[in-house]
């Protein structure tokens, strides 16, 4: 049975979908992905990003000297992408059986499939 994403990773992929993002913009995307509850440091976040990009899941998009120091712009990679709707997909499944479980009514779907 699959664990699923660390949620470091799943916080981070889920930020980079809709554009690429710089380390301190990502931490920050974190703690609005998150609704406040997850704060990564700063060597977390590198060390995951580190990781991600060996497994081929973001890439370097952009690097830049600004005052003084390199800044890297990071981005999803299709596998990224793949990676996180796989996820996204085995938590949902989760989420239906314990509702279903606790005898939660499903939540009708609104007009494009968004419930």
């Amino acid at each position: 049975m699959s664990t699923g994403l660390r949620e470091p990773s799943f916080l981070i992929l889920t930020a980079l979908v809709n554009q690429p993002l710089h380390g301190y913009a990502l931490l920050e995307a974190v703690v609005e992905a998150s609704g406040g509850r997850v704060r990564l440091a700063v060597g977390s976040l590198y060390a995951t990003l580190d990781r991600m990009a060996a497994q081929g899941w973001v890439a370097v998009a952009e690097e830049e000297v600004v005052n003084g120091r390199l800044r890297r712009t990071y981005e999803i990679t299709a596998a990224g992408k793949s990676v996180l709707t796989a996820e996204v997909e085995r938590m949902n499944s989760l989420v239906v059986e314990a509702s279903r479980r606790l005898g939660f009514a499903p939540r009708p779907r609104r007009a494009g499939g968004v419930a």
